[in-house]
């Protein structure tokens, strides 16, 4: 059924989709600008801590943790008569790393109390990058679902683990005086 799948997202390719899906799909690293940016500014300090957390998490569960320990072969693996639009990725498929990441990032945004209108944006970008990872054929789409919802457990963790933190650094400085 993965397969049928992905060849009916091959019979939508274009040009246009060729030219801007890996751009999407390379795109997803400048999220790892933004915790950056924010830890910079007083008023966002919080969220880019939150996000900075939610990344870590997000690598040690994706890239150290389950990638490694299921070993899920590619499937431009499998069926090598696909044209790659990017170069073939060297670590195992499942989950997605790329989808993991935006969620991660769309979902600590979220649970940090970012606005609306900005949380909006960032799951439309988390989502146009899981999709491309179908679209380049380099993810199954089990691996695609496993990381949008890994990625959303780690915005989750993260921003609960950080409150947690902040609620016990508050009582411990409160019960000092």
């Amino acid at each position: 059924m993965e397969f049928t799948i992905l060849n009916a997202i091959q019979h939508l390719r274009t040009p246009i989709g060729d030219m801007l899906m890996p751009l999407i799909s390379n795109g997803v690293y400048l999220w790892l600008i933004l915790p950056v940016l924010l830890l910079l500014r007083k008023s966002t300090r919080r969220t880019g801590a939150i996000l900075l957390f939610a990344l870590v998490l997000d690598v040690l569960l994706c890239n150290l943790l389950l990638k490694n320990m299921f070993q899920r072969v590619r499937p431009c693996d499998v069926n090598t008569a696909i044209t790659l639009l990017v170069p073939h990725p060297s670590d195992y498929s499942f989950p997605s790393g790329h989808s993991a990441l935006s969620f991660t990032c769309a979902s600590a945004l979220l649970f940090a109390g970012v606005k609306k209108k900005w949380c909006i944006l960032a799951f439309l970008a988390a989502a146009l990058a899981a999709f491309s990872r179908l679209y380049l054929y380099v993810h199954y789409p089990t691996d695609v679902l496993a990381g949008i919802l890994l990625g959303i457990f780690c915005g989750w963790a993260a921003s609960r683990i950080f409150h947690a933190l902040q609620e016990r650094r508050g009582q411990k400085i409160s019960g000092a005086s």
